[in-house]
């Protein structure tokens, strides 16, 4: 009998495998914003395959029935001309362990669309789309009755790290940030040499409860920008930067945060390292993004990383 128990509660505390379920939906255009096109990631029973999407190949299940209740949701917002599926590989991971994960294409700032991406607007724009997101996955979204409100963290990359800084409570000095703007004849360059600093107030949303934030676009230059920051961040910097992100500030933002963060910098690596594993097809079309300093391991590093924030986020939301 006492043999019988004992392996009762060994299977008891054994976690139950799980594969990623995968959608693609869209958030409908309101009076803030046009429709978002988004990609969701759900805790599914059935065994993950690999799924090609365009160039990216991922392990998922379209449209697994969801497994599980109250669950935490982690929402993605990808860097200066990313997509929704940059960060797939966490996505996966997350939604394995349990989460609900949801990523969008930010209008205007995402490869299929760069109207915006060399403007300031973008930056004003950008926070608000998370929130738009969140509003529908607890909203009109299918899985919205699964979801724990009170549980909801964020990931965000390069101008999505900014992103999530702003939602935290950070408000961004442009004029004195210390990001580069080489280039003059670029709209964006010309605002800030005009000064023309857009006017309407920013997007914070104390509903995320937990940050993840990898090179960010630090726009925060003193800790007066960031003083209303309150919630838990994991800061993830690279050491030489890029697109942007200069190797510096990514200390210069670990200690000017209030709340000093769960900070990794990451020896040999540069910006893009940040972004999943490029299949092959992506390393033959955007080698710029695929290819990394000499010696350094994206897919070891993405393990480590991806582990790391799964355990950041499961000891503040779960």
């Amino acid at each position: 009998m006492r043999a019988i128990i004992l392996a009762v509660l060994l299977c008891l505390c054994v976690p139950v495998s799980r594969a990623a379920g995968i959608r693609f939906v869209q958030v409908p255009a309101d009076a803030n914003g046009p429709a978002l096109k988004a990609v969701v990631w759900t805790p599914c029973a059935s065994v993950a395959h690999q799924l090609s999407i365009g160039p990216y190949l991922l392990k998922a299940n379209r449209d697994c029935p969801t497994m599980g209740t109250s669950l935490p949701l982690i929402v993605i917002s990808h860097g200066h001309g990313g997509t929704f599926l940059n960060h797939h590989d966490l996505a996966e991971t997350l939604a394995d362990a349990g989460f609900v994960v949801a990523a969008i294409d930010h209008p205007g700032d995402t490869l299929a669309d760069m109207s915006l991406a060399a403007d300031l607007s973008s930056f004003v724009e950008r926070p608000t789309d998370i929130k738009r997101l969140i509003d529908y996955m607890l909203g009109a979204a299918s899985d919205s009755s699964r979801i724990n409100p009170a549980s909801i963290g964020f990931f965000g990359f390069s101008r999505g790290g900014y992103t999530g800084l702003v939602l935290a409570g950070g408000n961004p000095d442009f004029l004195n940030a210390n990001v580069p703007c080489p280039d003059s004849t670029l709209p964006i360059c010309d605002q800030l040499r005009r000064k023309q600093i857009p006017l309407q107030p920013l997007t914070h949303d104390p509903r995320i409860k937990a940050y993840v934030i990898a090179d960010p676009v630090d726009e925060f230059p003193t800790a007066t920008s960031l003083k209303d920051v309150k919630a838990p961040i994991q800061l993830w910097v690279s050491q030489y930067g890029g697109d942007g992100v200069l190797p510096e500030t990514g200390m210069d933002l670990a200690n000017a945060l209030p709340q000093r963060p769960d900070f990794h910098p990451v020896p040999d690596s540069a910006h893009f390292a940040f972004l999943a594993p490029c299949p092959p097809e992506l390393l033959k079309n955007t080698p710029g993004i695929c290819v990394d300093e000499k010696g350094f391991d994206r897919t070891a590093f993405h393990a480590e990383m991806n582990r790391q924030a799964l355990r950041f986020f499961q000891s503040r939301l779960q």
